[in-house]
């Protein structure tokens, strides 16, 4: 027979995972202003590795339109120029010798309406895999009672599974609309 405070956790679980890779998401989305995190996937070709920028330089954002990388070591200026050309990132970076910027363009309307699009989607994808978990779950559970688990336990059990995947989805609706709002303000 399951534990369905066990059961209910790791579906808890596995929701809580769908929105933060939600919100890791909406992060790397520029949206017209300087956010470190567009960064994150850029990867440098450093001493015959790829590793991740934030482990060769010091990425910061000085201000609202610009992304100062500071390598720790100068020779590798242009790995990190060649790996931020290569990412989907979209800058063109320039460099003064010690330090590459990205100056961050301020989005067209139009641009900002496809972004706005882009989030959604990520958006859908979290909120299927909330709906996933609480099918498998509700499945679980039916599959329980022939296992000896009774009817009233299984019917509170949906009931709190129903509660969690609420939560979680409005949890992801109010990320997207946060992301969608900042994308959204010129």
């Amino acid at each position: 027979m399951i534990d369905v405070k066990q059961t209910l956790n790791e579906s808890e679980e596995r929701m809580e995972m769908a929105a933060m890779f939600l919100e890791e998401q909406l992060n790397r989305i520029r949206a017209g202003r300087a956010n470190v995190a567009i960064l994150d996937g850029v990867r440098v070709n450093s001493y015959g590795q790829k590793v991740p920028l934030n482990q060769v330089a010091t990425v910061t954002a000085p201000d609202a339109r610009t992304i100062a990388i500071k390598p720790w070591d100068r020779k590798t200026i242009r790995d990190i120029e060649k790996a931020i050309m290569d990412s989907d990132v979209g800058i063109t970076p320039e460099n003064n010798g010690e330090v590459i910027r990205l100056g961050i363009p301020q989005p067209t309307e139009e641009r900002r309406r496809e972004l706005v699009k882009q989030c959604n989607k990520i958006g859908e994808k979290a909120k299927v895999e909330v709906r996933n978990v609480r099918g498998d779950i509700k499945d679980k559970l039916k599959k329980a009672i022939k296992d000896g688990l009774s009817e009233d336990n299984e019917k509170d059990a949906e009931l709190e599974l129903q509660k969690l995947h609420d939560k979680y989805i409005k949890k992801l609706d109010d990320l997207l609309a946060a992301k969608n709002k900042e994308i959204m303000t010129v």
